[in-house]
């Protein structure tokens, strides 16, 4: 036992020599290296003179040498870490919020606004592309889009995610509005800028659409057409109740599965949770909450469904990627990442 004690009190002077360290190279506040002082000097005490701490383990009766007073300085530890987690969760959650909002303001600063000044007046149907080194691809989508839907004057937007290629200057060339981000944080993030873009420039409508040539953007009435009807608020395009090119195996039993499982999270039936290409009405976009950067493709769906968004399906096609390389990571790790964005989503 003395052996433990004399680690444990060496162990944690060290770390507060470390804190001492980075306080100095100012990699910490002066209030975490007191937290860490205070820790440390708690344990110290402990393991030279546990005796000290006598008063305060018999007002609970903790008898020694029964063990009950190891069990309680265990426990005592646990609720501490457990404080020190919940405090280090909060300050990341409040960092991270500021990045996200620090780039997506720059995004939309960055966005052809004077160009946007020239858009035909009248209702819009705003098509949002999220793109990461699309040049091979992105102008074909964009040329391919109808000019106009049911009245609906087709206005497309890029969001380029801090490509390394031409994206955003390809996408000009075949007539999009374009935005670039400044870092690279996710087609999610990039999906965000398009669509608070798109509620500025008036949008009735607002599509997403893949920049990879994934989406047939000749499909694009189909997509609106029961939002235009007063049937829906969002509507998903669905490669299950149309078709679509091969691909892995394990990805499309993905498709099947995850779908499967929002359907029973939700009690709304739906046939492809991963599709990418959707309609949406500007009143109903106001109201999503959306927050994933990556592995965004559900979040869209679930928060409609949660906000009790009036949701159908329409068949679409689906095709394989033309040119370029897939950003998708592998199919066990992107379905991890998809399950856990669909919890969260869930779980708002």
């Amino acid at each position: 036992m003395t052996a433990l004690r004399t680690f444990g009190a060496l162990f944690v002077l060290a770390l507060a020599i470390g804190a001492t360290i980075r306080y100095r190279q100012r990699s910490i506040s002066r209030l975490n290296l007191i937290i860490s002082w205070l820790i440390a000097t708690a344990v110290v005490m402990l393991a030279i003179a546990p005796s000290l701490f006598d008063p305060i383990f018999d007002v609970f009766n903790f008898r020694p040498g029964s063990g009950q007073r190891l069990t309680a300085v265990l426990l005592f530890a646990v609720v501490v870490l457990f404080v020190l987690v919940i405090r280090l969760e909060s300050y990341t959650d409040v960092n991270e919020r500021g990045i996200r909002q620090l780039v997506e303001s720059l995004g939309v600063e960055r966005f052809d606004w004077d160009a946007a000044g020239g858009l035909p007046e009248g209702k819009r149907i705003v098509v949002v592309s999220p793109a990461y080194n699309e040049a091979e691809n992105v102008g074909e989508v964009i040329r391919a889009l109808p000019v106009e839907v049911e009245g609906y004057h087709v206005v497309s937007i890029v969001v380029d995610d801090c490509s390394e290629d031409a994206t955003a200057e390809i996408a000009r060339e075949a007539g999009a509005l374009a935005a670039r981000l400044p870092i690279r944080r996710g087609g999610g993030l990039a999906l965000r800028v398009g669509y608070e873009i798109a509620l500025r420039l008036g949008a009735d409508i607002v599509v997403s659409i893949d920049a990879d040539g994934q989406h047939v953007p000749e499909e694009l009435p189909t997509l609106v057409k029961p939002i235009v009807a007063g049937e829906a608020d969002h509507v998903n395009g669905s490669r299950m109740l149309g078709a679509y090119e091969g691909g892995p195996l394990i990805r499309n039993i993905g498709v099947h599965f995850f779908s499967w499982a929002v359907t029973i999270l939700t009690g709304q039936r739906v046939t492809d949770i991963s599709s990418g290409y959707r309609a949406t009405r500007a009143e109903t976009l106001r109201k999503l909450i959306l927050e994933q950067d990556q592995f965004w493709t559900s979040e869209v769906t679930i928060e409609a469904l949660r906000q009790r968004a009036r949701i159908k399906e329409v068949p679409v096609t689906f095709l394989t990627r033309r040119g370029g390389e897939s950003k998708k990571p592998r199919s066990l790790r992107y379905g991890w990442n998809f399950a856990k964005a669909v919890i969260k989503t869930w779980l708002r």
